[in-house]
């Protein structure tokens, strides 16, 4: 029974998250293509919305049984329109961002997410900070270790340690022709760096922003399905009108190449659907910093991908700054258990089997009582 729970408190919640990156990263390197082929970011964004909308439509029917309608409470639906019309804001900053920049520009920016998320949990309460306690000295070193660790993959380079890990023999065709032409796509010489760079790190802002308010969420109606389809559905009210009055050129609504149809379909359904599910669902299981101390991760899954798919060598900085960040994620996840171990003590501990030495009641009990 106690492997049970530990499968559902951690090892699921890890590997859920850890496949959530691996998508990301693909995503983002499919609307970059897309994008180099005429894909508009304001009609990418609507239509994902509109997809989203219409997956989670279909998983309220399905699970009608298991869910229920939202209770009218304000402070439920505010926080529903607040985080979309943050997320709303986020999606369009990251993929113009990514327009003018690259997916390893936003997976490196991405650590600043773990940093924001711990700071906005701490201002408002969220996250205990004892700072002699074994547990948050873990999550602040597992923090900082984290993003260290993604600036060593940026910033050194090193001699190369594989040389190429793209297929061989009869596939080195396929890769040649098409693969090995994304480079050239995703590091445009113009694009602007700095101003997709910055649009990132705002996004990566509202995201962080974004978990503490889902969580808040999930404390008054813990629904995750639910939620989200509302959520989704009042994301396309939103962005269509708004899409629209930026690119009112009917044209571009059309999708500009088969790739940018398998953009759409992958990112609406996945990213802005099933991941969005798990992303809440997670944070409702183990809060908003655990959640974010996972995106270190894409920055090691970009090298990884990089180096299958595009053919890019491994370089030596790439392996340290990724055991670096390893050991950071480690750290955290440390620090997370061994937070719940303590909060399960200090719920069990027997108050009634304490008395002073006169044999009187003792002042902790009596002030719990």
């Amino acid at each position: 029974m106690a492997r049970r729970n530990e499968l559902k408190e951690l090892v699921l919640p890890t590997t859920a998250m850890v496949a959530v990156q691996c998508s990301t990263v693909v995503g983002t390197i499919l609307f970059k293509a897309a994008s180099s082929k005429g894909m508009n970011y304001f009609v990418f964004t609507a239509y994902c919305y509109a997809l989203g909308s219409l997956v989670f439509l279909l998983l309220a029917f399905f699970f009608k049984r298991k869910t229920a309608l939202p209770p009218s409470k304000f402070p439920l639906f505010s926080r529903i329109l607040l985080f979309e019309l943050l997320g709303f804001s986020g999606q369009l900053c990251f993929y113009k961002g990514l327009q003018l920049g690259s997916p390893t520009l936003a997976s490196a920016n991405s650590n600043l997410i773990p940093a924001f998320t711990f700071i906005l949990a701490v201002f408002f309460r969220m996250e205990k900070v004892a700072f002699r306690s074994s547990s948050t000295q873990a999550k602040i070193i597992g923090t900082i270790a984290s993003i260290f660790g993604a600036c060593v993959i940026i910033l050194y380079k090193g001699p190369k340690v594989i040389s190429s890990l793209t297929w061989t023999s009869s596939s080195s065709s396929l890769s040649s022709s098409v693969l090995l032409q994304w480079p050239s796509v995703l590091m445009s010489s113009e694009s602007n760096w700095i101003i997709g760079g910055l649009l990132q790190i705002v996004t990566f802002l509202i995201i962080s922003f974004g978990f503490i308010i889902q969580s808040q969420i999930m404390k008054i109606y813990p629904e995750e399905i639910t939620v989200t389809f509302f959520g989704k559905l009042l994301g396309t009210i939103i962005s269509l009108p708004v899409c629209l009055l930026f690119e009112p050129n009917l044209s571009s609504w059309r999708p500009s190449s088969s790739l940018a149809v398998v953009a759409v379909l992958y990112t609406g359904i996945l990213g802005n659907s099933i991941y969005a599910l798990i992303y809440i669902w997670a944070i409702h299981l183990k809060g908003p910093v655990f959640v974010a101390s996972f995106q270190p991760t894409s920055i090691v899954i970009a090298v990884v991908m990089s180096a299958i798919f595009l053919g890019e060598a491994i370089f030596l900085g790439s392996v340290i700054g990724t055991l670096i960040l390893s050991t950071g994620l480690y750290c955290v996840l440390w620090g997370k258990v061994k937070e719940e171990e303590e909060g399960e003590e200090m719920a069990n501990v027997d108050y009634s089997s304490l008395s002073t030495i006169d044999g009187s009641t003792p002042l902790l009990q009596r002030q719990l009582g």
